[in-house]
């Protein structure tokens, strides 16, 4: 039998997508090295392997064999996806442009090193007939990403905290028209931010040609996800929002609407900043406590707001007390006698939880802070979590925003 190295159903897929990967052609119970390589947009490469025992007839299937040592044990069917590294500490797999695909090469060595068979797993971001234009009208500047057909599309902002298409394109593809919004720009004016300017792209997504008449959801993480709030607390036309990992409370910068500040900011203590073995920092205990009396102007007053929630919060967050202020605006919003939110929980998850099947970052620099912070998260639980989530959140976006059910899905 010739040794082949298959990834099924193909070797082109969507960045969600699982793969199986299969081996056959080795001797019975033959031990190999299954490895996996790709390189980012920054040109750091990054590699994983592990080890396999072939089955009695010289064939191995990841979604069935326990991997016997290396970047993973167990039985993972996409670790090898998952547990990609850089050799550098603190590196983050930079994956922001929807135009190229997630590019992965699988391997199968022997166990000297020599290589048996090998495959390259072209993972798009973008389905067919999505369209992808860069958006420079007023204060809004982003990328829209439109599905193909007439529509009418439910539409999303995405408040990525810095510029990202991925998340943008990745839902494109499941029928919305979505519009990647960076919080902060290349140069950050860390005086001021201006809901306005946020409120100008929700106005943007609700005049475009193929949107419903629904109002729009947002999807936000970390400092995102206060934007979110507030845009759900004081803009007209925010039908639902998702907050992954967030905060309760408006942080870093005092944030003005029509002129006037409406929101004080909450800020870092620098001295409860805890250095870590590895060389970054966790920065969980040095956000000030927004139930502080002194810190109250700062809580975002979402108990105004007729959106619908989605709160999600990881246990495991390092960077702040995501569940915390999580407990605290589901206990605002049931106090106010609301009963507009949803709240998903993940115990052993992390800060970072993206769509799934990308590579785990365990820390990285900080984007406002320039010096590295733990992400937290025990890998394989975040992994499972961020699968999870992924179908969440579109069936939580579906729900409220009014999808025709002949809409289709943008496959290859």
């Amino acid at each position: 039998v010739a040794l082949t190295l298959r990834l099924l159903p193909s070797a082109r897929c969507l960045f969600d997508e699982p793969v199986q990967v299969k081996v056959a052609g080795l001797r019975s119970r033959q031990v190999v090295t299954m490895r996996a390589r790709s390189t980012d947009e920054r040109g750091v490469v990054f590699n994983s392997s592990a080890s396999y025992r072939a089955d009695d007839s010289g064939e191995i299937e990841l979604n069935r064999d326990a991997s016997l040592c290396g970047s993973y044990v167990g039985v993972e069917p996409m670790g090898l996806l998952r547990s990609l590294k850089a050799d550098a500490l603190h590196t983050y797999f930079y994956k922001n442009r929807a135009l190229e695909p997630f590019m992965v090469n699988f391997s199968v060595h022997e166990e000297e090193g020599r290589m048996l068979a090998e495959a390259t797993n072209v993972r798009f971001l973008m389905g067919d007939g999505i369209r992808r234009v860069p958006v420079k009208e007023g204060n809004v500047q982003g990328v829209l990403f439109t599905p193909p057909g007439e529509g009418p599309f439910p539409a999303v902002l995405d408040l990525c905290t810095f510029m990202s298409e991925k998340r943008a394109s990745l839902l494109a593809n499941k029928g919305f028209v979505v519009l990647a919004l960076p919080v902060f720009t290349e140069k950050p004016n860390l005086e001021r931010m201006n809901l306005d300017d946020f409120e100008e792209a929700v106005q943007f997504l609700q005049n475009q040609p193929k949107v419903n008449n629904k109002g729009i959801g947002v999807i936000s993480r970390s400092k995102g996800g206060d934007v979110a709030l507030s845009l759900a607390a004081f803009v007209p036309g925010v039908e639902a929002v998702v907050w992954i990992n967030g905060c309760s409370a408006n942080v870093g910068i005092p944030l003005y609407y029509k002129g006037h500040q409406i929101l004080s900011p909450l800020m870092f203590n620098f001295s409860k900043v805890i250095p870590t073995e590895s060389g970054a920092n966790m920065i969980k205990h040095a956000v000030e406590n927004p139930l502080a009396d002194e810190n109250k102007s700062s809580i975002v007053p979402i108990e105004r707001a007729n959106s619908h929630f989605l709160f999600v919060a990881s246990q495991e967050d390092l960077n702040w007390d995501s569940k915390g202020y999580l407990d605290d605006m589901v206990g605002r919003l049931k106090r106010h006698g609301k009963k507009n939110f949803e709240s998903v929980i993940y115990p052993a998850a992390g800060h970072l939880l993206e769509p799934p099947y990308g590579p785990h970052c365990p820390s990285a620099l900080h984007g406002m802070l320039r010096f590295p912070v733990v992400w937290g998260g025990e890998p394989r639980a975040h992994a499972v979590a961020e699968v999870h989530l992924w179908t969440k959140i579109q069936d939580f976006l579906k729900a409220h925003l009014g999808c025709n059910s002949a809409q289709t899905k943008s496959k290859l």
